[in-house]
């Protein structure tokens, strides 16, 4: 099945796109789903790399290569970029800077949309 995750809320201070993330990651555990994760508004901050959190704390970079690894792809809307001031070469491992025009063909093909 094809999933695509549209995730809104910073990395950390909420935990909304940790959970999504998490749901993300487990989906893509399963042979024959794909899944692609679009950051889009502050969550474009969450494909930032050199993220540095507390022991035992979340890690979202993290979570993100995790998926990256497992094949899943990750965009980050390059407007939000540009409005925080992050380069595409600042962003984490597997994720690329991408377009609204991305995330409408994601959709169209995708089985399944959810938003975090």
């Amino acid at each position: 099945m094809k999933y695509v995750f549209i995730l809104n809320d910073p990395p950390y201070g909420t935990e909304r796109s940790y959970n999504g993330l998490r749901l993300a990651n487990a989906l893509a555990k399963t042979e024959g789903n794909a899944v692609s994760v679009f950051l889009i508004g502050d969550a474009a901050s969450c494909g930032a790399s050199g993220q540095v959190t507390p022991n035992g704390y979340y890690n979202i970079e993290r979570m993100l290569k995790t998926l990256a690894a497992k094949g899943g792809k990750i965009g980050v809307c390059g407007t939000c970029m540009d409005g925080r001031g992050l380069k595409a070469e600042a962003l984490a491992e597997g994720a690329h800077r991408s377009t609204l025009d991305e995330l409408a063909v994601w959709t169209q093909d995708a089985e399944r949309v959810i938003v975090f």
